[in-house]
């Protein structure tokens, strides 16, 4: 019976756990944390948004990175054949706006508790405040066909554990960016050298034997959560190439004093255009937005913050609350209401327009004032309120950090993955899986299913390698 070690019982390790046990291998699940599942537990605002229910052809064009990579771990545990797995461990789902699936119950703990269960039901062994300090590895000797796709290897500094010898460095150089050769001709050549998983070591020095080893640590993100890039750490230790880190589906924060004012307001249905420091277009979206004391959040800035990422900082948030109307249906509709009200103050006339919480900076930058009667407001302030009605902006300073950001972009290289089993191609019986790879998607349950599908990958093809 191979002998599987899992590290990290986030969602990526525990379907990795349970697809390894499902296949009839030993199963060690090593989670350095308290509990498993504690980022889980606060996903979808702890209501676990666990996957979207999205014809399972349209699934990866909402995958920001390497779509393409995904596809063989999306057709071997899809979308919907999570929503029925989850069913089978006696959890409920409902589909809710924009396909979203979450537990019937509202509660993230329930996605964890069924995980859990199967996890106890298959044998698996779950070993918690276990931490993995290194790899144990060995020299397997040059690259064989099992890893003649890979790019050469040279002078990688191999700093996971070979043998029994802790810390033995081989040549020099980098093992982070670059430290390849041969992609610019497109020639992939054999590596000088690969090594094979004997195990793991742990914090305390104790080596525990597997033949295989499933890294799926998580990211960066809510690092409160265990997520401290354990998994980068331990695969450029082998040579891999971990491409730029930076938060994804996070908020952004502005220079405008109104965000703060306007703190806790949710615009629904609204338009918003991302403009880039020069203007151009870099993301554009339409739904829901959040004003928060520093910024703006909400699904419209994350899915604008996995595709535009850094881009965004110096930019502008273009805001169109009246996306319904045309421009010339919108000052029918500003002239009409101003005749019908023609005797109010526009402080109290503009709450049939926007938000009322929103209404007094929409005057503010209008350059109109609250107590100026409707029926007295100029055709250039008419025409001043349409435009921002039409177009408020937010100047936007940067992007939050990793404390609150959802996901992770970038990590592991692909190239240095195979996409049909989640295997090192440098690292014989090494798998990897969730959010440690460069793999990353636009909000609404598509980065959890990643996470399903890469771990029951790794699993099942951990415990069948021979």
């Amino acid at each position: 019976m191979r002998h599987v070690i899992v590290v990290g019982g986030g969602a990526a390790g525990m379907m990795a756990a349970i697809g390894a046990a499902g296949e009839g291998a030993r199963v060690t699940l090593l989670e350095k944390n308290e509990k498993l599942g504690k980022k889980i537990y606060i996903t979808g605002k702890g209501r676990c948004n666990l996957t979207n229910a999205c014809d399972v052809s349209e699934f990866p064009e909402h995958v920001v990175s390497n779509p393409r990579f995904f596809l063989s771990a999306l057709h071997g545990l899809t979308n919907l054949d999570t929503v029925a797995l989850f069913e089978r461990l006696g959890l409920p789902t409902k589909t809710e706006r924009g396909k979203r699936v979450f537990p019937v119950s509202d509660k993230s703990s329930d996605v964890i508790r069924a995980l859990e269960r199967e996890c106890r039901r298959l044998g698996v062994s779950v070993h918690l405040h276990a931490e993995v300090a290194s790899l144990w590895t060995e020299q397997y000797g040059p690259a064989e066909a099992d890893v003649a796709d890979a790019e050469v290897l040279t002078g990688a500094k191999a700093m996971c554990t070979i043998g029994e010898n802790a810390g033995t460095e081989a040549s020099d150089g980098g093992s982070t960016e670059g430290g390849r050769r041969g992609r610019s001709g497109k020639t992939k050549k054999k590596a000088e050298y690969i090594f094979r998983v004997r195990g793991v070591i742990l914090a305390d020095g104790a080596k525990l034997a597997a033949d295989a080893v499933i890294v799926a640590t998580g990211g960066l993100s809510y690092p409160s959560t265990g997520s401290t890039g354990d998994g980068y750490r331990m695969a450029k230790a082998c040579g891999h190439t971990v491409t730029k880190l930076r938060p994804s589906l996070v908020s952004l924060t502005a220079e405008d004093a109104c965000c703060s004012d306007l703190s806790g307001l949710s615009l629904r249905n609204v338009n918003v255009r991302f403009l880039g420091a020069e203007g151009r277009l870099l993301a554009e979206d339409f739904g829901e937005l959040l004003f928060t004391h520093k910024g703006i959040s909400g699904p419209t800035v994350l899915t604008a913050t996995a595709v535009a990422g850094d881009a965004l900082a110096g930019g502008t948030a273009v805001i169109d609350l009246k996306t319904g109307l045309t421009d010339e249906q919108l000052d029918a509709r500003l002239v009409r209401e101003f005749e019908a009200g023609h005797a109010k103050q526009m402080g109290n006339l503009i709450g049939v327009l926007v938000p009322a919480a929103l209404g007094a900076e929409i005057l503010r930058r209008a350059g109109i004032p609250e107590d100026r009667k409707a029926g007295s407001v100029t055709k250039e302030q008419r025409q001043s309120l349409a435009k921002e009605l039409r177009a408020m902006t937010i100047h936007i300073t940067g992007l939050g950090g990793y404390n609150e950001a959802v996901v992770t972009k970038g990590g592991i290289q692909t190239k240095e993955v195979n996409p049909s089993s989640m295997e090192s191609r440098l690292t014989k019986g090494l798998f990897f899986a969730g959010e440690v790879l460069d793999l990353d998607a636009v909000t609404g349950g598509f980065n959890l299913q990643i996470a399903w599908s890469t771990g029951m990958l790794a699993g099942r093809k951990a415990a069948a390698e021979a």
